[in-house]
């Protein structure tokens, strides 16, 4: 579904905008007029419906690989299309499938928020007023079509409510790029963004209070986010193989036995992905495997953090201080990783991952059949 020529240009276009701290917008218009932001939506190749996990993750490491930065935005542009999935009713499917298909609108999934956060005031005759920020919000104002979160105040309801802002059909949102200083992932441009006194209307807000967290949507998608990491694993790899073969190293002992473990790394996060794609779309198929999705979507998530680890400290070794220099690429890839590496609650993670382990008496071989 990638082209050589896409990656190449995504692979090009990552160094200029981490200089600039710039939204890789050439990248978007080239993923956009590839298909790729349509991919997953009815009748095409990645349809949410069809279980295509396996290849949605190879798509996401893809992406990663080529600019880790591109591949977060993508990743939150494919969460929200799942959520309006799984979610939205009919009229809104079509409304928003549309700003998709037809006229290449950018999604994502802002919900991350600090004592500012948003709440969602219902105002009557189906309007809502907006008041409070997000933080983190990757894309920024880039983002046509922002899936946020919020504290549902009066009306019928309460809660934790989704909505989808129409961008171009509301006040502008107040950015704050001050916010924003980050070690890594500099074009990702994750700003707070400020939505009080934003109105919109009832068509606007995805299903019903409290449906973000729902299990196991909330957690399994966690190995989306792993995918794209393992791509910037596997980059650094790539470059780090380059760097060797450049330099005429390839003969010594010491580098052939890194390299040797950073292949088998990857490979490994290969088949992590693998597994997770094909496990889950069995579980979700047979409808009553809830806590082996989030369990297993948790272990690939910390098995996938540990291997990008130590392929950044074998890399290193390997490529000594000058390979870490500019104007080399394993500068930037080092700090984009480092930064995305760090999702929230990576020890919650764990030890759910034993808390659901202990509870069985399956032996290892038959727990995750």
């Amino acid at each position: 579904m990638v082209s050589d020529e896409l990656l190449q240009l995504l692979i090009q276009q990552a160094i200029p905008a981490d200089d600039s701290g710039s939204f890789p917008e050439d990248s978007f218009k080239a993923i956009a007029a590839a298909g790729l932001l349509s991919c997953v939506l009815p009748g095409q190749a990645l349809h949410y419906r069809q279980f295509n996990n396996v290849k949605l993750l190879r798509l996401l490491k893809i992406l990663g690989a080529a600019n880790l930065s591109v591949g977060r935005i993508y990743e939150g542009h494919l969460n929200a299309l799942h959520l309006i999935h799984l979610f939205a009713d009919d009229t809104q499917k079509e409304s928003w499938y549309a700003d998709v298909a037809d006229h290449k609108k950018l999604f994502g999934v802002w919900n991350t928020q600090a004592a500012d956060g948003v709440r969602i005031h219902a105002s009557g005759n189906g309007r809502y007023r907006l008041e409070g920020a997000k933080t983190f919000c990757s894309g920024a104002g880039n983002i046509h079509r922002p899936l946020i979160t919020g504290e549902l105040i009066g009306g019928s309801a309460s809660g934790w409510q989704m909505c989808i802002v129409p961008m171009e059909k509301v006040k502008p949102v107040v950015e704050d790029a001050s916010f924003w200083k980050p070690l890594g992932m500099r074009s990702s441009v994750s700003y707070r963004m400020d939505f009080t006194g934003i109105e919109i209307e009832e068509k606007d807000l995805l299903g019903i209070p409290d449906q973000y967290y729902a299990q196991p949507v909330f957690t399994g998608g966690a190995v989306r986010f792993a995918a794209v990491q393992l791509g910037g694993a596997e980059a650094i790899f790539n470059a780090t193989r380059s760097y060797l073969q450049s330099l005429g190293r390839t003969n010594d002992s010491f580098q052939q036995a890194r390299v040797a473990e950073m292949a088998c790394l990857i490979a490994s996060g290969d088949n992590w992905l693998e597994a997770a794609g094909n496990k889950t779309d069995r579980w979700i198929h047979e409808g009553s495997q809830t806590d082996h999705i989030i369990a297993y979507a948790n272990m690939t998530r910390t098995a996938i953090e540990e291997i990008c680890l130590r392929t950044m400290h074998l890399a290193e070794r390997s490529v000594g201080a000058r390979g870490l220099m500019r104007p080399g690429i394993m500068e930037r890839l080092h700090r984009d990783l480092t930064f995305y590496l760090r999702q929230p609650a990576p020890d919650a993670s764990l030890t759910a991952i034993g808390e659901f382990v202990l509870r069985k008496n399956d032996s290892a071989h038959e727990l995750w059949r």
